[in-house]
C-alpha cells in the first residue's frame, strides 16, 4: 500500500499539534478521522510514527525521520499553489499572525483591515497572546516579536522602533501629590506585568522606572491600560496606545522614555512563497506608518 498525500498532511498536523483534537481543529476533521488516517499511514510505511504519552502524541524515531521530508513536500505543494495564485496580482488565502497583545490590540486591527480592503480574497487571523510563538509547530504563518530570536530556521526583519512612557490618568494625578522626579514615584501604585510571567526581557520595565513591586499586575497590556484609565495607578504605556486613551497623560517624559522594536519572524522556507512575501511587505509597511501616525498624535 502506497502512502496517501492526504495522510502525510494529517501526519504533519498531529506532529505539530501533539494531540488529535488540535490536529483535527487545524484540518477541520474529527479526532477519530485523524487517528484513522495516521494509522493508515503507519500501516503503509510499516512503521510506528507516534508514541502516546501523558502529554500527547510524540514522534518516534521513524516519525522524526519522516518529518523534514513531509514538510518539504508541503512546502513544494504550497509554493506551486502560491505561484498560480500570484499571477492574479492580489493576496489571497488565509494568513495567521501571532503578536503580543499591545501590537495586536492597538496596531494590527487597522493595518490588517486596510490590507484586506485592497485584497478582498484575503483572510487574516490575529492570535494575540503574551508569549513567544512557536513557528516550527505552525502556530502562525508569521509572528511579531519585541526581541530578535537568536536560534531556529527563521528569517527576521526589523519592522520599526516604538516608544513607551510612564503615564497616568488625570483623575489619578489630581488625587495625589505632584510627581516632579523619580523620587516622587515612591508610594504610588504601579501597574505592570506579572513578574514571573514576563515572556521577553524587553518587557521588564521595572528597573528602568525604579519600581520595586507591582501591586496591580497582569500579563495583558490591555488590562494594564484599562487599570490606568480607571485611575488605579501609573504604568509604562505604549505611545501608540495613548491616542486611544485621551484621559491619560505622560509622567516625567523627560526622565523616563523607553524605546523598543518590533520584529517580523517567518519560517525560512516561506521566503519562496510570493503570497506571504507580499503580505509581509504590506504588513511591515503598514505597521511602520501606523506607529509613526499614532506617535505623532501624542
Amino acid at each position: 500500500m502506497r502512502p496517501d498525500w492526504d495522510d502525510i498532511r494529517v501526519f504533519l498536523a498531529l506532529a505539530r499539534g501533539e494531540s488529535l483534537g488540535r490536529a483535527g481543529r487545524a484540518l477541520r476533521l474529527d479526532p477519530a478521522t485523524v487517528s484513522r488516517r495516521v494509522t493508515r499511514l503507519e500501516e503503509a510505511l510499516a512503521q510506528r510514527l507516534f508514541a502516546r504519552t501523558p502529554q500527547g502524541y510524540a514522534l518516534t524515531d521513524a516519525g522524526q525521520r519522516l518529518l523534514p521530508h513531509a514538510g518539504a513536500v508541503e512546502e513544494a505543494v504550497t509554493a506551486g499553489i502560491e505561484d498560480i495564485r500570484g499571477a492574479e496580482g492580489r493576496i489571497t488565502g488565509s494568513v495567521r499572525i501571532g503578536a503580543p497583545d499591545g501590537c495586536a490590540n492597538y496596531l494590527l486591527p487597522q493595518v490588517v483591515a486596510a490590507i484586506c480592503d485592497e485584497n478582498p480574497g484575503l483572510e487574516v487571523q490575529i492570535v494575540a497572546l503574551p508569549r513567544v510563538f512557536n513557528l516550527s509547530r505552525r502556530e502562525a504563518d508569521m509572528a511579531i516579536a519585541v526581541s530578535r530570536p537568536e536560534t531556529g530556521r527563521l528569517t527576521v526583519q526589523k519592522i520599526t522602533d516604538y516608544r513607551l512612557h510612564l503615564a497616568a490618568a488625570r483623575a489619578y494625578l489630581a488625587r495625589h501629590d505632584p510627581i516632579a522626579s523619580r523620587e516622587d514615584l515612591r508610594g504610588h501604585r504601579v501597574v505592570g506585568y506579572i513578574p514571573d510571567m514576563i515572556f521577553d526581557r524587553e518587557l521588564d520595565y521595572l528597573g528602568e522606572i525604579g519600581a520595586e513591586a507591582v501591586p496591580l499586575a497582569s500579563n495583558s497590556v490591555s488590562v494594564q491600560l484599562n487599570w490606568v484609565r480607571q485611575g488605579a495607578g501609573i504604568a509604562i504605556v505604549h505611545d501608540f496606545a495613548l491616542p486611544s486613551a485621551p484621559e491619560l497623560v505622560r509622567v516625567l517624559p523627560g526622565e523616563i522614555s523607553l524605546r523598543r522594536s518590533f520584529w517580523l519572524i517567518r519560517h525560512a522556507a516561506d521566503r519562496r512563497l510570493e503570497r506571504l512575501n507580499r503580505f509581509a511587505e504590506a504588513l511591515t509597511g503598514g505597521i511602520r506608518r501606523e506607529v509613526a501616525r499614532l506617535e505623532s498624535l501624542t
